[in-house]
């Protein structure tokens, strides 16, 4: 039997071998509960998106400013994205901006390697996956978590290289390696560790209480 808490939710996920009974899994994961607490408060802090918020954005920190007297849609102006409107649904018009500049941003980022690869691309699109931060079906459509956006330059720009990349190797091969190498032009090893430290705290980013 297995215990473990997911850092980007908090849940807590109970693995059982073959033919296991659930009740007395259910019950040893019950006299697990300090060790549960431990990895609980381990996890990112939750960042919720209201007034006054400061969150990671494109490799910098930006605060969010409500000025109901401006215009709902959120404009960024320098290290503050200025919200107006009402107080009232701010955060999901926050995250809306948000998703729309991933989409703008990843959709030129990718026809920009596609042009250098050579290969099509048949849409872009992004949704809020738990354990990818992109992927590239044999269609031609690529499909990235919004949440790159709230990453550095580069640790996005070698995300979308790695999936426009599969557009000519469907593996990791060694190839395949080479080619996000000579798409990203650099080594695209640093943008990958600092998925694996940081990426788990991008999940707590529009989120206002910790998971149960």
């Amino acid at each position: 039997m297995r215990l473990a808490v997911d850092p980007r939710d908090g849940r807590v996920r109970l693995t059982l071998p073959p033919r296991a009974s659930l009740k007395k899994g259910l019950a040893w994961a019950e006299e697990q509960h300090a060790w549960i607490a431990t990895q609980q408060a381990r996890l990112p802090e939750t960042l919720p998106l209201i007034p006054g918020a400061r969150f990671p954005f494109a490799g910098r920190e930006i605060e969010i400013e409500s000025v109901p007297t401006k215009p709902r849609t959120p404009k960024l102006d320098q290290d503050r994205l200025i919200c107006g409107g009402p107080r009232e649904g701010l955060e999901r018009r926050v995250e809306r901006w948000l998703r729309g500049e991933a989409l703008r941003v990843l959709s030129a980022e990718t026809a920009e390697y596609a042009e250098r690869a050579g290969v099509s691309v048949s849409r872009v699109s992004i949704g809020d996956p738990r354990g990818r931060w992109g992927s590239c079906a044999s269609s031609g459509a690529i499909r990235y978590s919004w949440r790159l956006i709230l990453a550095p330059d580069y640790v996005r720009r070698a995300t979308v290289a790695h999936e426009v990349a599969h557009r000519i190797h469907m593996n990791h091969s060694p190839a395949f390696h080479r080619l996000v190498e000579t798409l990203y032009e650099a080594d695209p090893t640093p943008a990958r560790h600092w998925l694996r430290r940081n990426g788990s705290a991008l999940h707590w980013v529009g989120r206002g209480d910790a998971a149960a």
